[in-house]
């Protein structure tokens, strides 16, 4: 079977975990963000914020684990798989730092690859900061910059989700697929 990898990705606070979530409620095979983790893991070890403090060690952690959501997914025995993020967005967010990365990143993104993108555009109006999500809303929309220059480089077409409901957000997605 050829498992369809579909990415949502957008800025900080676009929505993503949400519609993510609901998806799995739905029965769809997804899989969760997994900065949020390598974050708090490193708050375990009393480092506040990884990505700020060594830009390069959390984006080699992100793309370590993005690369086993990629396999992992590929390997599923369904249709499609959701994924909140994927290996192009480490590289956007070292872009927005304006650090260096290593070539295998720019490797990886071409190794790599997804079949659609659904991109959130920042909404304000949902925008929330918490101890994982240290952007504020005007860093949130320089990110999403980043992120669609990022991906567009690597040849993807960006579908941008309307700001609805969630509902709606997911009969949008599911709708285009």
């Amino acid at each position: 079977m050829n498992t369809k990898l579909i990415l949502v990705i957008g800025g900080p606070g676009s929505g993503k975990t949400t519609l993510i979530n609901e998806l799995t409620k739905l029965g769809y095979v997804c899989y969760p963000e997994i900065s949020r983790e390598v974050t708090q893991k490193a708050q375990e070890q009393g480092i506040d914020q990884l990505f700020l403090e060594n830009p390069l060690l959390f984006s080699e952690l992100l793309l370590e684990g993005r690369i086993r959501q990629h396999q992992s997914a590929v390997n599923e025995h369904t249709e499609m798989v959701f994924i909140d993020r994927g290996i192009p967005d480490v590289l956007a967010y070292m872009h927005y730092k304006g650090d260096y990365y290593p070539e295998r990143f720019d490797l990886a993104c071409k190794e790599h690859l997804y079949h659609q993108i659904f991109l959130l555009p920042p909404w304000e109006n949902i925008y929330t900061s918490d101890k994982q999500r240290y952007e504020n809303f005007q860093q949130a929309s320089e990110i999403h910059l980043h992120l669609i220059e990022t991906y567009e480089k690597y040849g993807y077409n960006l579908i941008e989700v309307p700001k609805d409901t969630v509902e709606n957000r997911i009969n949008f997605i599911l709708n285009k697929i």
